[in-house]
């Protein structure tokens, strides 16, 4: 079983970022941000998953 760890700081950035952003996205109307919002929550989602599954990332 693979143990959890914690993420490059970079990595947990962009993560948190792209979240944020879908969030944004989600409750205000920005053109870019609402029409994208679902993917920009996976986007955080799965960079936050790998990031910590896997030490390198």
């Amino acid at each position: 079983m693979i143990k959890p760890s914690a993420p490059k700081q970079i990595t947990w950035l962009v993560g948190l970022s792209a979240g944020l952003l879908g969030i944004i996205g989600h409750y205000q109307h920005i053109q870019i941000l609402t029409e994208y919002n679902y993917p920009l929550l996976l986007i955080g989602f799965a960079v936050l998953a790998l990031g910590t599954t896997f030490k390198e990332i």
